[in-house]
Parts: C-alpha cells; structure tokens; sequence
C-alpha cells in the first residue's frame, strides 16, 4: 500500500510514545534497499558562522564584532579549541565530542549560489538547490535519481515535521511524520503577541501570566519554551534516530529548527537554538545507535549574518557562514575552509563574511559519495551546478 501522509501520521503517531518517544517507531515497509542513512537539517532564520565557530585566530574578528565573541579557549564557559585558529561555541558540547571522535566536519564561509537576503527567498533557494526558486527540492530529486538497486516501492524518505518541506517536495514519492497534537509557533509569535498587549491593563498580564505558566523563560517573555519539551527538536530528532535506525524504516530524512534570526541580544537569543540542535544531534546519534556508523547529517541554513554588530547588540541579513556535516560516515575532526579573511577590504559588500564554498558542493559530495548517486545526476539534482565539483574527503574510507 503506498505510504501516504495520512498512513504515515496515523501509523507512526500511535508506535511512537509521546511522553518519552520510547516505543520503538516503525513503518512497516519491506526490506530497506540500503544500509546508507542521510539527514539533512534546516536551520531556518540564517545562524551565524561567525559566532558558532568564531576564527579567533583572525584579528579582524575582534575588530568587527567584540562583544558577540565567546569566551576564549581556556577561560570559563569559553570556545571549544579546533586547532589554534577556529573555535566551536562553547554550547555545543555533544557536537564537540562528535568532532574529537571525528565525527563533524566544519565547512566554514560557505553559502548558496544566490545572492539574497531575504529569509524566504533564500530559504527556497537552499531548499531548490538553484539561484531561483524551484517546484521540488534537490533531496527529492536526489531520491528520484538514485540508482534502482536503493529504490524502494515507497517510505524511502521521511520529513520529520507536520509539512514536508520543500527541499524533500517533488515527483518522488516521501513521507512525514510529527507527533499527535504538534504545532509550535515560532517564539518571535510570542514575543510580538506580548509586546503589542504589554501597555493594556487586561491582556498584558493576562499573556504574561499565561506564557510564564507554559513555562516560557522570563528574561525573554515570551522566550522559547522548555527544551525538554516533547515536540522540540530534540525529542522530533529522537524520534527521526528510531525511525531510520528500524531495518525495515526509512534512509532519508529531512528536518528543520527555527530560531536562528537574532537582529536583537544575539549572545543571548542564540544559547537557545543551539542548545537545541546540539540536544538534537546527540539524540539522533543514540537513536540509530550502530546505524550512526553508517549515517552522514548535512546541516545547512539559508545565509550567514552582517560582520558588524548592529545597535541591539545584534546582527542582521549577511551571507556567508558555516555549514557542518556529521555522522559515523564523515570523516570529520578539522575545519575545512578557503578563509578570506575579515581585514580591510576582505568583507563580501564591505558588510559579509565573503562566499569561498558552495554549500552545493558539500551535499553533491555526501550524495555522490555516501548514497551513490551517479555522476551525470548532480547537475539535474543541482540545476546550474555544472561548474561546482563535488566535495571530496567528506567521508571515511
């Protein structure tokens, strides 16, 4: 029976358990056609590179942007050291473990082809694999064109969300899947809901008082809710680990994590989101458990912020950052950059980080050399591609 949206909420909504997600969630398919897992992440809002994985070692870096440099290696709470130069952010701890087992690989000042900075038309952009917007996504079309000894009849690829998004939309046929009753707004929602009702005697206390009892933090009011909550992103990553780790479950999965828009208190709007993909990074790993050997995460956001830090101690629409890519498949442990520097004269517009990677050329590595997918097929999965190789070493032999 084809596995349809419905089949695959309805099924997998009463396999998996939502208070702990500890059933063991499954899709009933035949046999998987490979033992190949690939995960491609979406951090929606444009996470900046230069605050996850700060080039201490450039003395630009300091010059641009002082107040929103973690700590240094060696000081309380500071930067995890990747080998004198580039510094992880001190919140992703599970992500650093990954990369001193080489497990994560950093791809630093990379970005799409396009040129916008427009989260919606970048984030189409990203998802469509082009400088313009597509009907299908490069990971749906991916999945059409691996080779046909890894086809399966239905269910070889999954959206972890209640949508599936566009960079898994297309021909191919995909599933998706969100736990019962899943719907959060974005926390931005939240906060405008509470700023617009602040002054009005009634309402203001009232969504005060509702969202601190929802358990919303206050120095944010209304901030991002609990971190153990069972739909955030690490119980959905969880949750993604169980499935694509079951033999007879999906290979493909794609999944998204809001909140990386920080024009405003960016250290402090940032500790979140990160915590939460780093949350999610280390549930995914337990979840497949031996399937982590042969599993390769691509995560991906839509551009990098402004050097400059803004007057709210923020940053706004830039373009190039960082991309990483993990898993027991990737042959991680270093920083793989062409660094152009932040001097005078360096930045891209007098205002970016400048592009020297195409994150193109990172997903055409993983696809090409960890799921197979043939040679002439990348420039139709990536239309306008033809220049840009595909990433080499990103695996381990």
């Amino acid at each position: 029976m084809p596995l349809t949206r419905r089949a695959a909420l309805l099924g997998l909504t009463s396999a998996v358990s939502l208070s702990g997600l500890a059933g063991r969630a499954s899709l009933a398919l035949a046999a998987a056609p490979t033992d190949k897992r690939f995960v491609v992440v979406i951090l929606r809002g444009a996470m900046d590179g230069l605050t996850v994985v700060p080039p201490y070692g450039d003395p630009g870096l300091r010059n641009l942007r002082a107040v929103l440099i973690p700590p240094l290696p060696g000081q309380p709470n500071g930067l995890r050291d990747l080998g004198g130069f580039y510094g992880l952010h001190p919140a992703l701890t599970n992500m650093y473990a990954m990369y001193q087992a080489n497990e994560l690989l950093i791809v630093h000042a990379a970005a799409g082809p396009y040129r916008s900075r427009s989260h919606f038309e970048a984030q189409d952009y990203l998802e469509s694999g082009a400088d313009h917007r597509l009907t299908s996504g490069w990971l749906n079309r991916a999945v059409g064109a691996l080779p046909s000894d890894q086809q399966a009849p239905t269910g070889l690829a999954l959206a972890v969300s209640v949508t599936v998004p566009l960079v898994l939309r297309g021909p191919a046929m995909v599933g998706n899947w969100a736990p019962h009753g899943f719907s959060t707004p974005e926390p931005e929602l939240y906060a405008r809901i509470a700023q617009l009702n602040h002054d009005d005697r009634l309402t203001g206390p009232a969504i005060a008082d509702g969202l601190r009892a929802r358990a919303f933090a206050a120095d944010v009011m209304p901030g991002a809710p609990d971190e153990k909550d069972r739909y955030a992103f690490p119980a959905l990553a969880e949750a993604a680990g169980k499935l694509l780790g079951a033999s007879d479950g999906p290979r493909i999965a794609a999944m998204e994590i809001n909140g990386w828009d920080t024009h405003v208190a960016q250290m402090a709007r940032l500790d979140q989101p990160l915590r939460q993909l780093d949350a999610g990074m280390g549930a995914l790993k337990s979840a497949l458990g031996p399937a982590w050997r042969q599993t390769a995460v691509l995560v991906m956001t839509e551009f990098g912020r402004t050097a400059h830090v803004n007057g709210d101690n923020g940053t706004d629409h830039g373009t190039a950052t960082v991309a990483f890519a993990l898993g027991g498949a990737v042959a991680g442990g270093h920083v793989r950059a062409n660094w152009p520097g932040l001097g005078p004269g360096k930045l891209f517009e007098n205002r970016d980080l400048a592009p020297t990677i195409d994150v193109r050329e990172v997903a055409m590595g993983l696809l090409a050399g960890h799921l197979g997918l043939p040679s002439g097929a990348l420039a139709q999965v990536f239309p306008g591609s033809a220049t840009d190789a595909p990433m080499r070493g990103l695996l381990r032999a």
